[in-house]
């Protein structure tokens, strides 16, 4: 069969010819993909970089973490699986898979699941999301940050703030349900003064964090306390887009009644993971198949893979490559 494969470390995938999987074990299935996303966590993957495969030795890999196709049987799904999923055929564990409803397209089906996870999970688990919470997105316009806001309106948010640097973008997100964007092109004390004022108008109660680094930094400093009672804020990192440390005054842990947590691979419990396949996306499954969640993508052929590896892809858009 054929499928995009990376044979050495730090080098782009091919579309090379490799063995067919063997039978299914009695615990998996067996998928005919039709569209498989291509995220920056299958990037890093792919080039050894990411922390959950730094320590491995490389070996030569099919890329991929989900994608989209069809069981023996004819049922459209939506699937999950380290064993790299950009290939004509892939073996999957049955709790991995998920039936997407038949008006979703392949590419709409293999795209939407990852943001999910980068959304949802995080506001949901570790930001204990409820109706009526304010939420402020830091670094929404990118695919993941796109579909956070969507995924705060679904969930009954009274308040979203989003903020990025790319102006046309942060417009956009008012047409997704944002109420008020923050452009992070604003002068250090001009974005610290308008977050506090945010802040003290209507009570941040999440921050869901896509970028870390200053304007994290920059946030904190807004939240902190005077040493009055202060309103409990959990702010949720998922991203590091900015840079991978912090400097956090201790004054701020003292003075200001903050959670800081993580959203990823590795930081949830295995019941999470699991209502994120059983729940949480067949959910937004429904969601996009109404019309009530979208996700823009751009579709390019396995053959191609190649050659759109190192390529920019349009902000606001998922790589997802058809097979």
């Amino acid at each position: 069969m054929k499928a995009a494969v990376v044979f050495e470390k730090g080098r782009a995938p091919q579309y090379a010819e490799v063995a067919d999987p063997q039978t299914p074990q009695n615990n998996e299935v067996q998928v005919s993909v039709r569209a498989a996303s291509i995220k920056n966590l299958d990037r890093a993957i792919a080039g050894g970089n990411h922390y959950s495969v730094s320590n491995a030795l490389h070996q030569p890999k099919i890329i991929g973490t989900d994608g989209a196709g069809y069981l023996d049987n004819g049922e459209k799904v939506y699937f999950f699986s380290k064993k790299g999923t950009t290939a004509e055929k892939v073996n999957v564990e049955k709790g991995f898979v998920i039936p997407v409803p038949e008006e979703l397209d392949f590419a709409i089906a293999a795209a939407l699941p990852n943001a999910v996870m980068g959304s949802a999970m995080g506001l949901r688990f570790k930001g204990g999301m409820k109706p009526g919470d304010t939420v402020l997105i830091n670094g929404a316009t990118g695919v993941t940050g796109r579909i956070a806001v969507q995924v705060a309106r679904l969930y009954g948010a009274k308040k979203i703030i989003v903020t990025g640097r790319n102006e046309e973008s942060l417009k956009s997100l008012l047409e997704l349900g944002a109420d008020e964007v923050v452009s992070l092109k604003l002068q250090d004390e001009d974005f610290k003064t308008k977050i506090k004022e945010i802040h003290r108008e209507t009570s941040i109660d999440i921050v869901l964090d896509y970028l870390w680094g200053h304007s994290v930094e920059m946030i904190l400093w807004a939240l902190k306390g005077d040493g009055t009672f202060s309103h409990k804020t959990r702010l949720v990192s998922v991203g590091g887009m900015s840079g991978d440390t912090i400097q956090l005054s201790s004054q701020i842990l003292r003075g200001t009644d903050i959670q800081i947590s993580g959203s990823g691979l590795g930081s949830w419990t295995k019941e999470e993971f699991r209502l994120l396949f059983t729940e949480i996306i067949p959910e937004m499954f429904q969601a996009a198949g109404e019309g009530k969640i979208s996700i823009d993508t751009e579709k390019v052929s396995i053959k191609e893979i190649e050659s759109v590896w190192e390529t920019e892809i349009p902000a606001g858009r998922r790589l997802v490559i058809t097979i």
